[in-house]
């Protein structure tokens, strides 16, 4: 029985030095590499996915306060108030409106797109202005 016992562990130590165990062993520590780099990359890709989430919730955060900001201010009275103004053409009252008719700026226009007056004499700037509030035409 001693011999059967010698032989069993020269049995295992043949086994273990030969390359089958080798081959064996080394096929097992590439699918543990494989399993490991396949979750180390997984892991890489939900960080990837949840930093850009989180630069997406920053980003709709600063448009929300952007959004509540502009409804503050078209539900306050200085929005009816302007809108009142812009397209009602209303006035506070007491408020003075001044009205320009187009017609008055006719002539100034077409002398001040060529910057010759009716009698061919070249005006400078200041004098066209000078004309402009006497109300004298050119």
């Amino acid at each position: 029985m001693a011999t059967t016992a010698q032989e069993k562990v020269g049995l295992k130590k043949r086994f273990f030095n030969s390359r089958l165990f080798l081959f064996a062993m080394l096929g097992i520590a590439l699918v543990v590499a494989a399993g490991y780099a396949r979750a180390y990359y997984q892991d890489y890709k939900i960080k990837q996915e949840i930093e850009k989430l989180q630069e997406e919730v920053s980003s709709l955060q600063k448009k929300k306060i952007q959004s509540l900001d502009i409804l503050d201010y078209v539900s306050s009275s200085a929005y009816v108030e302007d809108q009142a103004r812009i397209e009602l053409n209303m006035k506070k009252p007491g408020e003075k409106v001044l009205f320009v008719n187009k017609g008055n700026f006719e002539k100034s226009e077409a002398v001040e797109e060529s910057g010759f007056s009716d009698d061919g004499q070249f005006l400078s700037n200041p004098v066209k202005w000078l004309y402009y509030f006497i109300h004298k035409p050119l």
